[in-house]
């Protein structure tokens, strides 16, 4: 397949771009902003006669039906995503999360190419930390942030292009990701980029909040089913049961990178919490058959900080700048 990947160069979209290249012959163009979270040093490594980069926003509508055209398939990751810069600056979630979706949904629509869109378990809101329940495609929709707010929008956008135009589309919404090239902003690499330094990592309120972890590459796998094997019209749930509170993986950082797991700083917390995230996958692993590669979290843990030790570089330049930005909020 010809593969048009939105947002490639993020983190997110970088891994399954590598993941293309390692286990199927499928082309790749890449459309990329290049705003701070995204990283033309992200796709290294992948063979430039399978992939094309394009830099360009996804509301330039012109450039991506062009690009749509020459694709059979879509893969939507393009978005705003960090909970904190949406509370400071809600506006470019807006544009990128809202206007973008519709601008690829209308280059869809007008060249037939299928979309898949890459979305989030935050739409649903939170969860109690006692409640047995877990997310499930019929979960109701209630959004706390302007983040979680614009990739629930952009869910429904897919929706009604698919119901009212007959748009070819999917959707998934995946748990928190973890692993190589995510930006420091980032909870997990900012740690890990903390202890590297000699700084004490440093850790929302309590530390009770609790996220259901998923390695990236483990997100990539469950794409590629989807692509291969997913229904069209139909929403599917990624995640691996890697339900950890925050406080977990803090001391699960400090014990594997030899420090002292209460070796670290309470910070003020973020406005609006959410409490619980938990994703039921059940849909995905029966009627598609995915299952997890990395089941055990510390293991990838394990892999992701060695990634960072070993690519300072990639990471050193923005490491000053990111502290600044906490320090002046208190965290």
């Amino acid at each position: 397949m010809r593969l048009l990947v939105t947002g490639g160069a993020g983190f997110i979209g970088a891994n399954f771009c590598h993941h293309l290249a390692r286990t199927t012959d499928h082309t790749i163009t890449v459309v990329d902003k290049l705003t701070y979270a995204g990283n033309r040093a992200n796709l290294e490594g992948i063979d430039a006669q399978r992939l094309t980069f394009v830099e360009a926003d996804v509301t330039d509508a012109p450039t991506v039906t062009r690009l749509a055209e020459a694709s059979d398939v879509i893969v939507h990751f393009a978005a705003e995503s960090h909970n904190d810069n949406s509370l400071r600056e809600p506006r470019p979630f807006v544009d990128s999360n809202l206007l973008g979706t519709f601008t690829l949904l209308e280059a869809a629509r007008h060249t037939g190419t299928r979309l898949h869109h890459i979305s989030t378990d935050e739409v649903y809101g939170d969860l109690e930390l006692d409640d047995p329940q877990r997310f499930t495609e019929e979960t109701a929709y209630n959004p706390s942030s302007p983040y979680s707010a614009t990739k629930a929008g952009s869910d429904m956008l897919v929706r009604a292009w698919v119901r009212s135009f007959g748009v070819q589309a999917t959707i998934s919404n995946c748990s928190n990701n973890y692993g190589p090239y995510q930006h420091i902003e980032k909870f997990i690499p900012r740690q890990i980029t903390n202890i590297l330094i000699g700084r004490r990592p440093k850790l929302y309120g309590a530390g009770l909040n609790v996220r259901d972890w998923i390695h990236t590459e483990d997100h990539s796998s469950a794409v590629l089913a989807i692509l291969e094997r997913g229904r069209i019209g139909e929403t599917y749930l990624i995640g691996a049961d890697g339900e950890k509170t925050n406080l977990e993986v803090m001391r699960a950082i400090l014990s594997l990178m030899g420090q002292d797991p209460d070796a670290f700083d309470h910070v003020t917390d973020r406005p609006g919490h959410d409490l619980r995230y938990a994703i039921d996958a059940t849909k995905l692993r029966e009627e598609l058959g995915w299952v997890p590669a990395f089941r055990d979290f510390e293991a990838g843990l394990a892999a992701t900080i060695d990634w960072y030790r070993d690519h300072e570089s990639w990471w050193r330049e923005a490491k000053e700048a990111t502290e600044a930005a906490y320090a002046r909020r208190g965290q």
